[in-house]
């Protein structure tokens, strides 16, 4: 048995197909517990019931649109696109600080106002905007052979990651800057930066963390909370007590979709940054371990796609993308669990948010664009898509022996043997007549 599943682990669609499956599932996971956690808050602000499930819908299918373009485009379409992307979203965030675009939620300005209720969030495209300019960057110092040099290792990729990082710290998120960081230690561990390197940069951002954590009231109490059991005397803990209620309340098999009760006014942002704790308490200890197996499938498929590519940008922005949605999913649950400070994002595919949903499903196309470009996968896609007949054919036509330059070789050598037969006949007359 373990053998026929390392077969099957080991064929070359397995990764891109687990990749698309566990994205789909997700997705539609999520839409699921969005409603089921948005419909109260809805209510209480006099919307329809469905009103962030429609929102949500209408991101989904954006991202899937984007997604299926993302991965038919070849990798060296993605390449192109590295700059303009990173350009145009630093360009975006520094007009999220322009008095009159920026839109402020629950204390971050990070949003950008599109007129009406719509607005983009330009922080949670950085992220796909870095992942790709990050990973064609290291990709050409590594052709010039120069990974080696510091200078180059470093520049302009450290430069471009602390201005991304300082743009979205402008706006309060915090959060968004972690994921940033790991991006950035991601892309160089992966290049094969030395270790020591990643020592001084983990104790630079620790005393700039720690600076921007003791500068901040908000953020010193959000550490406070790490573990704890009670609200607290200001109720600053009221969302990580009871987030921890609700998971506690949801047993092996959860109250059931829909049955939550902390979402009815006792749990803030059950749609958002503890969509978790509500999917715990409707789907239980069997509904959470489902979603976390489908996050680790969808890295490991990740994974393999990067261990398995022959090209450096290949590696290198699989490794990111798997990077960005594994280091998201750990602060949003580390968050929910009370192991890790609140930072405020989401949980990936899952939780209410048109733009992260969206930037994630551009990640995840990505992904399989960068699976799609192996020969092998191609190979493989390319048969499946062509009917049985027409695969033995075109079987029966690449055998060794039978490739169009074999046929044209036996064509010539039939011609110049029958040649040289009218050659020897003709002679052998001319001889015969002269004797006689």
């Amino acid at each position: 048995m373990a053998a026929r599943l390392r077969r099957a682990w080991n064929r070359p669609l397995t990764p891109y197909y687990v990749v698309a499956g566990s994205t789909v599932l997700l997705a539609a996971l999520g839409l699921g517990v969005v409603y089921s956690a948005s419909q109260i808050l809805a209510l209480r602000y006099g919307l329809p019931p469905t009103f962030y499930l429609r929102k949500q819908a209408m991101a989904a299918a954006v991202g899937a649109v984007l997604l299926v373009c993302a991965a038919r485009l070849p990798v060296r379409g993605h390449r192109l696109l590295a700059f303009p992307l990173l350009a145009g979203t630093m360009a975006l965030l520094a007009l999220v600080q322009v008095p009159g675009l920026g839109r402020t939620v629950n204390g971050s300005t990070n949003w950008l106002a599109l007129g009406g209720p719509f607005a983009v969030q330009p922080s949670e495209f950085a992220k796909a905007a870095f992942v790709v300019w990050g990973a064609d960057l290291l990709a050409r110092v590594q052709h010039r052979r120069r990974l080696q040099q510091w200078k180059h290792l470093l520049v302009p990729l450290v430069p471009g990651a602390l201005l991304l990082v300082a743009l979205v710290l402008l706006g309060g998120d915090m959060g968004t800057a972690v994921i940033l960081c790991a991006l950035l230690f991601g892309l160089l561990w992966v290049a094969g930066a030395p270790v020591r390197l990643f020592v001084w940069a983990l104790l630079g951002a620790g005393a700039l963390s720690g600076l921007l954590i003791t500068t901040s009231a908000h953020r010193v109490s959000r550490f406070a909370c790490l573990g704890a059991t009670d609200p607290g005397p200001a109720d600053q803990c009221w969302q990580v007590v009871h987030g921890t209620y609700a998971l506690s309340t949801g047993g092996l098999f959860g109250a059931g979709l829909g049955a939550s009760v902390e979402k009815w006014g006792e749990l803030p942002e059950p749609h958002t940054d503890f969509i978790l704790a509500v999917s715990g308490e409707e789907l239980g200890l069997v509904g959470i371990l489902s979603m976390l197996g489908l996050f680790a499938a969808l890295c490991a498929a990740g994974l393999k796609i990067a261990a398995r590519a022959t090209e450096p940008f290949v590696r290198l922005v699989a490794a990111a993308v798997v990077t960005w949605i594994a280091a998201q999913a750990t602060i949003n649950i580390g968050g929910v669990l009370g192991l890790l400070p609140v930072a405020g994002v989401p949980l990936p595919l899952v939780s209410y948010g048109g733009s992260a949903l969206i930037a994630v499903m551009y990640a995840v196309g990505i992904l399989l664009a960068a699976a799609r470009s192996e020969r092998s996968v191609r190979a493989a896609l390319t048969s499946r898509g062509r009917p049985q007949p027409v695969r033995a054919f075109a079987a029966r036509r690449h055998r060794p022996g039978r490739t169009p330059a074999a046929a044209v070789r036996r064509t010539a050598g039939a011609a110049a043997g029958c040649l040289r037969g009218r050659l020897r006949r003709s002679s052998r007359r001319t001889s015969t007549s002269r004797r006689n």
